[in-house]
Order: structure tokens, then C-alpha cells, then sequence
């Protein structure tokens, strides 16, 4: 056997568990070894039965004097009751439902016990310990011949009913025959030089430690090599990247100034200098890959739109792609009325309608057919296609030299990799493929050990202020005591000509989804939603008993595109008062007028969601509101929800989001498959630093990793998990 043997070719790994361990994404020894503990607890210290305390946790030493099963028929349960004693005294140990145990465990044989020290009616007992026989050679050093008790005993995660106690049961041994044989990928200088145990010596350290002191090492050791490997794989992408070749756009600093000059706005300090980063970057052979990062409603698109105005110029064409449909739309009007006054061809793409297009924006907005806009679009004729991930079908060709697909956009997309922008690509230069600038825009500021990592390979442009003006948003906990006066202060907002946003977390309440699916619902925990806000439900309310005079739309995901986007433009054109509606409206919908965010179930979003909705308001001279309830009283809500309301902008927010749930949970990085215990050390800025200065020196000293082979290899299968791009 060997790390790569497949885990149905391990002893005492049935079909069934192996069925199990391959959900949780094991399939070989190594990822087996690598399913690290995510806590410990230490029943090292055997005590004698005499010192017991009731109400603690203890670990005792002794022999079966009794052992049997007995029927409690009020409870219906089965007990299994047995005394152990020692030299000093000895204790009744009862466990539940666990008939078997009567077989397993026999008279006369000697057991380590490791539990909770409970009162009964006739005494003290031991409640449904761990227990473990220890060979009658062992009784003087029973801890280097024990598993599960008399140690310090690994924890790990328990998904998919595979108890603690079974993968130790597997792990031990495993180690047993290979713990000697993984080979050690970093390199010997490394590991001098940041003190880290070897891989041998480390393996065994986190499942069977020796001290508390040892397992912090081995995690130490665990979690400088995984950041090691995201560092490598950023980097190498960022040097592959680097050899490419891009079009080189041009700068021309009066035709931005022309542009800024239609603004209604002056730019911010922020936006002039990231707009400078894009289109110095622009000018260079070698493709650009940025991300600009900036709170909602900073300003990110008219940024972009500088950089697309200039590759325009050039004389080649840009992509922008947005994550929705209604979003593609909404950046297709506002690029059409932005660059109504330079002679621009912009074409609209997505899924279910794409047959929109400008043309030279001084007409009126004309439909042509979807053939007809792929035609224009690969003839060279469109200057800028505006769509969702249309754009990146094979139907989809833009223009021929010495024109073509020079920069692309993309809003809320970061993990946009080489190979996809090649997608986009239709020209050759010199028989050499040239690779697109990439822009990516996001308004979830990440916070600065994240972006190191996750994002190493993209440089970052940051847009941090708003645009002069603008007036903070007060955002409050409203106790539900208090709904009636929300209420009021609804009312109050709209007669003085204002509009209003009310966010529910689902479309409709248990019962009625579950009526409406069938049996698709049922296994569905009803219980956890039975108070949360419905849209449909919520809107029925509203419209018809609180605020009956007004007028109230609802909006949902369910709801076809056309219904969807007439909902917005009535409600954008003040043709409606409040708009109910699901997380739809997360990302990018512009409504200046609206000053009121209410939020039901606040709970149920993430910090990063709630923070988007709350920047749907605030984008107008008037004062704006974010108004939040919640069911809960859970302390970790009320901290996040404290977090919210005491954040000025959304990189604040973010550290502190970063804090309370965890990098997995942040980024969506769980699905990596790294272990928890490693993924908190995304924490750890100092850490990611000394990970990525020590790939940095390594790539430099050896590129493609030739002299490292141990470490090449476990890369490439590193990268096939991660899947960075």
C-alpha cells in the first residue's frame, strides 16, 4: 500500500463505509490521513477510582468484576451494567443501548474507562464512557497500547455517521504501516527555517499526540504546508499568466478627460487612482489580472467603463459579463447612456433574451435577432457585448485582426481562469493565441489575508470612499415589539415621495412550498422556518392590511424575466411604493429613490448579503435607513448583526465577518476540502506572508519545480482539489 491506494483496497473498510468516506470526498490513504482532528480531548491522566469527583470528566484503569444487560420498560432502553475495580476502589459503569457490549467486554478483563462521573440512586457511577481492553502485558505502560482512552484521544469531524472512534480505529494502523513512508515535500531549509516538525513525526502528532504541545506543532506544521501549496499554485498561475501575450491599449489621457467631463459627478480620489492602475496595466503586452474591490455604490462601473472606453478606442472590443440577467440589463442601459456621445455599437447577450442592441447610440434602441448580433458581434462590428455567461459559449466569436476581444469585465465573478478568457478568444497574432485583459469587479470587500491567498494571482485595486455626499445609513435592531412603529415610519417615508425595499428570506412559508412541491419538501426541517418572513405571504400582508393605500409589488427568483424586469422598472420609475422581495435584489439593482431597507430574517443572511442590501439604499442626497429583525437571540447573531451596525464600509466589515464565521464560511473556501483547523489559519496574516515569501524564493530558485519532485507532484494534486480557477 501506498498514499494513493484507493481506500477499497484498505482492511476493514467495507462497502458501506467506504460509500460514506467517498461523500465526504476521501478516496485514497492520503486523503484518509489528511482528515485531521478538529479538536482533542486528554485522558492521559489515569487516575485511581478512590479520586474520582462527581460531574468531571475522568479516566480510570481496573478490571471487570461484573457485567450484564438489563430492560428499563419505562424507558424502553437496555443498560448495560458493569463494576470495574482497581487497587483503591472501585465503580459502577453503565452504558445505554449498547447490548453488544456484553460480548465484547468479559470478566476478569482489564478496561480503560474514560467518561463523566454522574450520582445515581445508589451512588456514584461512570455514564457511558469510551472504553478500551488493555492486554495484561500493558498494565504498567498502557498509554503507548492505547487508542481511544489513556491519551491525549483526536476528535474529528463526525459527517456521514462515521464516529471519532471508527477512524481511529482505521487511521492507527494506517499510520502504523505508512507513517515513515509519506514522503516530505518542503523543502529541508524551509523547515529549519520556520521550526516545523517533519512530515513523519507531524502525521503522527495530530492523530496520536504525545502532548497538547506536540499536536499545536504538528497543526503548526499542517498549516504552513497547505498555505505553502495555495501560495505555489497563485503564484505559478500568476507566472504562466506573465508569459502570455495581451494587446497593448494605448493611454489616452484627453479621452478620459472628455469622458469625465459627461459625468454629473467628480471622481473620487479612489477611482482616479485605480482607473491609473487599469490602464497603466492595459498598456503592457502581458495580460492584465485585477480585481477591483469597492464598497456598493463606489462607483466600480464608471471605472470600468474608462478602461472599456480606451480599449474601444484602440480599436478592439470588450466583454462585460454580470452574474444575472436583470444586472446585464441594467449595465446595458447605464454603459448605453454613458457613452451616448462616442459613436460606440453595444450589444446585450444572455440566455433567454439576447436580441438587444444599440446601435451608434444616437438611434434608438433596436431588437435583432440573436444570429444577427453573433454575426455583428464576430464581424467586429459590436464595440462592447454586455451578458451573462452567454458569452462564454463556443457560438460565441468576437472580430478578426487587427481588431477583436481585448479586455474583459466581469462583476461579483473573480475565479475567472485562463482558460476561460481563451474561450473568448478569436484571433491569432504572430500564429501566437493573445490572452484578454481581465478586470473583475466585486462589491464583497475581502479582507487583506483572504485576498493574499485565494486571490494572490490578481493584483488588487481598491475603491475605498464614496462618492462626496453621501450620507451614512442608519441601520438599527428592531425589536418586534416595535413593528407597528416601522410601520408608521414607512408611511411617513412615502408620503414624503420616498420608496421602500422589504427583504424576506424565502419566496413562501413551509406549508405552502410543501403543497405546491409535494413530497419534495417533506423531510424539510419546517420547525427552524416556521417564523421566518415569506414573500408571497409578506406581500399579502403588507398590501392588504398594514399598508392598503400604498402600492405594494412583490419580486422573486421564481418569476419569469420579463415580469421580473417590468417589477423593477415600474418600481425604478415610481410607478410603485414598496417592493417585497427575496435576495434577488442583492447585487447591483439601482433604485436612488428608495431610502428604507427593511430586512426580515436577518439572521439568514451572511454579513457580506446584508451589507449588499443595505447598499441598495443610501445612493441619493436623502437619508436612508436599513432597518433589521430578527428571530433569534443566538449570541453569535447578535454580535454579527452589532458588526453591521457598526461598520462604516464594507472592508471593516468584512475583518470583522472574517472573525466571527471563519474564512470556509466567508468565502465559500469549504469546498476546498481543507480542514477547518488549517482554514482558520487564513486568519493569520503574519503566517500567509511567511508561506508566500518562502514560495516566492523557491519559484525564483526553481520555476517549474524540477529539483522538488515530491512537491511537484503533490501540487498538481493539490490544484486538482482546490480548483483556484
Amino acid at each position: 500500500m501506498n498514499l494513493s491506494t484507493s481506500i477499497e483496497q484498505i482492511p476493514r473498510i467495507g462497502p458501506v463505509f467506504q460509500k460514506k468516506l467517498k461523500k465526504l470526498g476521501i478516496k485514497t490513504i492520503r486523503d484518509i490521513l489528511y482528515h485531521f482532528p478538529h479538536r482533542y480531548e486528554d485522558f492521559s491522566d489515569i487516575i485511581p477510582i478512590s479520586k474520582i469527583k462527581l460531574n468531571e470528566n475522568c479516566c480510570i484503569l481496573g478490571k471487570i468484576l461484573e457485567i450484564k444487560n438489563s430492560r428499563t420498560w419505562k424507558r424502553r432502553m437496555i443498560l448495560t451494567q458493569a463494576v470495574v475495580q482497581d487497587k483503591t476502589d472501585a465503580i459502577k459503569v453503565v452504558w445505554f443501548n449498547q447490548p453488544y457490549l456484553t460480548k465484547t467486554l468479559k470478566i476478569e478483563d482489564n478496561v480503560c474507562l474514560a467518561g463523566k462521573v454522574v450520582r445515581g440512586d445508589n451512588g456514584l457511577y461512570l455514564s457511558n464512557p469510551t472504553y478500551e481492553k488493555v492486554p495484561e502485558s500493558s498494565i504498567q505502560h498502557p498509554a503507548s497500547n492505547l487508542t481511544h482512552t489513556g491519551r491525549i484521544v483526536p476528535v474529528y469531524p463526525e459527517t456521514e455517521r462515521l464516529s471519532s472512534r471508527w477512524l481511529r480505529y482505521i487511521i492507527k494502523p494506517l499510520l502504523i504501516n505508512l507513517g515513515n513512508k509519506i514522503p516530505e515535500i518542503l523543502p529541508q531549509k524551509i523547515i529549519q527555517e520556520n521550526k516545523l516538525l517533519s512530515i513523519g513525526k507531524a502525521i503522527w502528532q495530530i492523530h496520536f499526540p504525545d502532548s497538547i504541545n506536540l499536536a499545536e506543532k504538528a497543526q503548526k506544521r499542517f498549516s504552513f504546508e497547505e498555505l505553502f501549496l495555495i501560495e505555489l499554485a497563485v503564484l505559478q498561475a500568476r507566472m504562466a499568466l506573465n508569459k502570455e501575450k495581451a494587446i497593448s491599449i494605448l493611454m489616452d489621457i484627453e479621452l478620459v478627460k472628455k469622458f469625465v467631463k459627461t459625468l454629473s459627478f467628480k471622481l473620487t480620489d479612489a477611482q482616479r487612482k485605480s482607473s491609473w492602475q487599469i490602464l497603466k496595466d492595459l498598456e503592457k503586452s502581458r495580460p492584465m489580472n485585477r480585481l477591483l474591490e469597492g464598497d456598493v455604490g463606489s462607483g466600480k462601473t464608471i471605472v470600468a467603463l474608462i478602461a472599456a472606453l480606451e480599449t474601444i478606442k484602440n480599436g478592439y472590443q470588450v466583454a462585460f459579463m454580470a452574474p444575472t440577467e436583470i444586472l446585464a440589463k441594467q449595465h446595458f442601459k447605464e454603459v448605453s447612456s454613458r457613452f451616448k456621445d462616442f459613436n460606440i455599437n453595444i450589444g446585450l447577450l444572455t440566455g433567454k433574451e439576447d436580441k438587444f442592441i444599440s446601435k451608434k447610440l444616437k438611434e434608438e434602441t433596436i431588437e435583432i435577432s440573436r444570429q444577427k448580433l453573433l454575426e455583428k458581434t464576430i464581424k467586429g462590428d459590436i464595440d462592447i457585448l454586455i451578458g451573462t455567461h452567454t458569452l462564454i459559449q463556443d457560438k460565441v466569436k468576437f472580430g478578426p485582426p487587427p481588431g477583436g476581444l481585448a479586455l474583459v469585465i466581469l462583476d461579483e465573478q473573480h475565479r475567472f481562469g485562463v482558460q476561460q478568457r481563451a474561450k473568448l478568444v478569436a484571433r491569432e497574432i504572430d500564429a501566437k493565441t493573445t490572452i484578454p485583459h481581465l478586470l473583475s469587479m466585486t462589491a464583497t470587500p475581502i479582507p487583506r489575508s483572504l485576498a493574499l491567498t485565494i486571490y494572490g494571482d490578481l493584483d488588487l485595486s481598491l475603491i475605498d470612499e464614496l462618492p462626496k455626499g453621501r450620507k451614512k445609513i442608519i441601520t438599527k435592531v428592531i425589536a418586534p415589539a416595535n413593528r407597528k412603529k416601522t410601520h408608521q415610519f414607512i408611511k411617513k417615508e412615502v408620503k414624503k415621495g420616498r420608496q421602500v425595499f422589504v427583504i424576506c428570506p424565502r419566496i413562501e412559508s413551509p406549508a405552502s412550498a410543501k403543497a405546491t412541491a409535494g413530497k419534495q419538501n417533506s423531510k424539510e426541517d419546517i420547525s427552524s422556518w416556521a417564523e421566518v418572513k415569506a414573500v408571497k405571504e409578506e406581500y399579502e400582508r403588507l398590501s392588504k392590511e398594514v399598508f392598503p393605500k400604498l402600492k405594494v409589488v412583490m419580486l422573486h427568483g421564481k418569476m419569469r424575466p420579463k415580469e421580473k424586469e417590468k417589477i423593477m422598472m415600474d418600481f425604478k420609475n415610481r410607478k410603485t411604493d414598496i417592493l417585497v422581495s427575496t435576495s434577488v435584489i442583492e447585487v447591483g439593482i439601482d433604485v436612488p429613490n428608495t431610502t428604507v431597507m427593511v430586512i426580515e430574517g436577518a439572521e439568514r443572511f451572511g454579513l457580506a448579503q446584508l451589507h449588499q442590501f443595505r447598499g441598495r439604499v443610501g445612493r441619493s442626497k436623502y437619508q436612508s435607513y436599513c432597518l433589521l429583525f430578527s428571530e433569534s437571540g443566538a449570541v453569535k447573531t447578535r454580535q454579527r448583526l452589532k458588526a453591521l451596525i457598526s461598520s462604516e464600509n464594507g472592508f471593516e466589515l468584512a475583518e470583522k465577518d472574517l472573525k466571527i464565521r471563519g474564512p470556509g464560511d466567508f468565502s465559500g473556501a469549504r469546498q476546498w476540502g481543507i480542514p477547518d483547523m488549517i482554514m482558520d489559519s487564513l486568519k493569520d496574516v503574519f503566517l500567509i506572508e511567511k508561506t508566500r515569501q518562502a514560495a516566492k524564493e523557491l519559484l525564483e530558485q526553481d520555476p517549474e519545480l524540477k529539483n522538488h519532485s515530491f512537491l511537484e507532484e503533490r501540487l498538481k494534486e493539490f490544484q486538482a482539489r482546490i480548483h483556484l480557477e
